[in-house]
């Protein structure tokens, strides 16, 4: 493997995707070169924020809750042969389950509309679930192009950002840790700098201070990218003074 190969494994090496071969060659090579070291650090840290970005604590309660159900729930003895009941006990549990599937027929014919919603919100859910999954793939895979730069960038109140750029893959990412929440009925919506002229790169969350976002569109020319405070659903251009303004690694 020569040198010019291990330079590009930095963003591979960050998201444990190398072999033990290449990871065992990449480390040998890493305390000799500053520029591979910086950007491993870099791209690690970028990857940390990754799973930071989309982590979810679970409810409080939802541990009393398991342990809560646990105690009602009846095992059965192993070993314990089941035992069939008297020919009166089964006749009758036959009419209660006659009984029981009338009912539940009429119930499906009665909650019928109720099933369609519930299928269309589960739909949706497994459609925004592709979704997420995607995106996920598309910032993983920038953040391991072999070509993958970082810069990171103080922002305002204390709030940190850093791009990750592939123009290999012709995408960045764009990540953010303690922004500030934006004023309500508004959204922080990035842009690509062509050159002083911004190009959407679509919106964040205005209700995470911690995220990760795919910018839209391509990077193609772009030096740079900023960020504006813009009315809930974007603008078509920038309407207020950039929040920030980052330069592209070279």
């Amino acid at each position: 493997m020569t040198t010019l190969d291990l330079h590009r494994l930095t963003g591979a090496y960050a998201l444990h995707a190398l072999s033990d071969e290449e990871s065992a060659a990449f480390e040998r090579h890493l305390p000799g070169c500053e520029a591979c070291a910086q950007e491993t650090a870099e791209l690690s840290a970028t990857a940390a924020r990754l799973g930071l970005a989309v982590a979810t604590a679970p409810r409080p309660v939802l541990r009393e809750q398991v342990l809560r159900r646990i105690t009602a729930v009846r095992q059965e003895t192993p070993g314990r042969p089941a035992q069939a009941l008297p020919l009166r006990a089964r006749l009758r549990a036959g009419v209660l389950s006659r009984w029981a599937l009338a009912a539940c027929l009429a119930a499906a014919t009665a909650l019928g509309g109720t099933a369609v919603w519930q299928h269309e919100r589960a739909e949706d859910a497994r459609d925004q679930a592709r979704r997420t999954e995607r995106a996920a793939d598309e910032v993983a895979a920038v953040l391991a192009a072999p070509d993958a730069r970082t810069r990171a960038a103080g922002l305002a109140d204390g709030a940190t950002g850093t791009v990750v750029v592939s123009r290999s893959r012709d995408k960045a990412v764009f990540v953010a840790s303690g922004m500030a929440r934006p004023p309500g009925g508004k959204v922080y919506q990035l842009w690509f700098d062509d050159g002083g002229t911004m190009r959407s790169a679509g919106l964040m969350d205005p209700d995470r201070s911690d995220q990760t976002v795919l910018m839209q569109g391509t990077v193609d020319k772009a030096s740079g990218m900023g960020i504006t405070v813009e009315p809930g659903g974007g603008s078509k251009e920038p309407t207020s003074a950039p929040v920030a303004l980052m330069t592209f690694p070279g």
